[in-house]
């Protein structure tokens, strides 16, 4: 757009443009070659300047662009590293002041709902009757349970760091740390959430009720663990794969321990899997600001100790097959997600954070297979079941 003023206010020397605008004008006249450099920078910073007259910083600026425009220094990244764009468009057509509290509940970066959700559908899956799909109202209902718990776990973990997500450039965004939402409110908010996702716990047997309760006490710890271990992500695996039990209890009333903790000790290889390469986009970070990870104790040991966790968790749901009777799809599906993850953890690069963010979101895939053949060896199951009671009458009528 032209900055040229109208003649009339020229002539008066009466500038009715807004204070930023004229600077931004100052700053570009009689400027050229290199001076034109400067004078744009110098413009930047003063359209960048905010109206409650302090400079905005970039975590403060790239809020305000839009997701898909928005890219982050490659020396930072977990899940600011590359919103969803669905759901970070999503956000950011909420009502200005809900925006702050989605961004907290990081609504605009599904991918940890996904990957504390996918353990329970797994239990719930497994936990159909030979031949049926899933209980559809059971996987909505977690679905929901995932929404809410998630928030409230990045909400804990947005109120024990804040001191430190000032420091980082990453994290000084987050609405916490950034003075978009108090402590106070920030509370009140983590009062609601929990609420809520009591509602959905009052849906489910007493007996998963009393187990839903128990994990709260890993949700609030968790966040500390970085503090005290270099072993973070076991925590996190602890907590994020607790839907194993629960799923199962659900729906049976109770838990079966040959099938439900073989699942739950899975889910927690895997979690060591994803959240180490997660980590180790933070590790100069982390190292400099005190915080521990296992990316900081495995070092250039990673792919050694990712393939470990590997077997183990492909081992248990071998197990599980075995316990619960599945099927030749279940197999293949696991052979799929061994496959999968060799080739993640052969091509992984654990000097490039990008490289480490793309392998971290790709588990999703992952889990969506092992769902996939928990659905199609549940079904296969009454192929063979019908078949049994066929030879089984022939053999009667012989």
């Amino acid at each position: 757009m032209s900055l040229r003023m109208p003649a009339c206010d020229r002539t008066l020397g009466n500038d009715v443009r807004p204070p930023r605008v004229r600077a931004l004008r100052s700053a570009m006249l009689g400027a050229s070659g290199t001076g034109l450099v400067r004078a744009l920078r110098a413009g930047t910073q003063v359209w960048l300047w905010g109206s409650r007259g302090r400079s905005l910083t970039l975590p403060h600026a790239a809020r305000g662009l839009h997701a898909g425009d928005w890219r982050p220094s490659a020396g930072r990244g977990p899940l600011e590293r590359r919103p969803s764009l669905p759901a970070a468009a999503i956000v950011n057509s909420a009502p200005r002041p809900l925006q702050p509290y989605l961004r907290l509940m990081r609504l605009d970066k599904p991918i940890g709902t996904w990957l504390l959700y996918l353990p329970c559908t797994w239990s719930i899956g497994l936990a159909a009757e030979p031949g049926c799909f899933p209980d559809w109202y059971m996987l909505s209902l977690f679905g929901t349970g995932a929404v809410l718990m998630r928030g409230a776990g990045c909400t804990i973990n947005d109120m024990w760091d804040q001191d430190y997500d000032k420091k980082v450039t990453r994290t000084a965004s987050r609405p916490i740390a950034a003075g978009d939402i108090s402590t106070f409110q920030s509370f009140v908010f983590l009062g609601g959430q929990l609420t809520l996702a009591l509602g959905v716990l009052l849906c489910l047997n007493y007996y998963s009720i009393a187990l839903g309760a128990a994990s709260l006490l890993l949700v609030i710890t968790y966040p500390l663990m970085k503090r005290i271990t270099y072993w973070p992500q076991l925590a996190l695996g602890l907590t994020f794969n607790w839907g194993a039990l629960l799923g199962w209890s659900a729906v049976k009333g109770s838990c079966d321990p040959s099938v439900c903790l073989p699942l739950y000790f899975s889910g927690i290889m895997w979690t060591l899997i994803y959240d180490t390469i997660y980590a180790h986009q933070d590790k100069r970070d982390d190292a400099l600001i005190g915080l521990k990870s296992t990316a900081l104790l495995f070092r250039e040991d990673t792919k050694q100790w990712l393939s470990g966790f590997t077997v183990a968790m492909l081992g248990a749901l071998s197990l599980v097959g075995v316990n619960i009777g599945q099927t030749v799809p279940y197999y293949t599906a696991l052979a799929a997600v061994g496959a999968h993850l060799a080739h993640q953890i052969y091509t992984l690069d654990i000097h490039r954070p990008e490289d480490c963010w793309d392998k971290f979101t790709s588990n999703r895939t992952i889990g969506l297979i092992i769902f996939l053949g928990i659905v199609l060896g549940n079904l296969w199951k009454e192929k063979e079941t019908d078949k049994t009671k066929k030879n089984i009458d022939n053999r009667v009528e012989n």
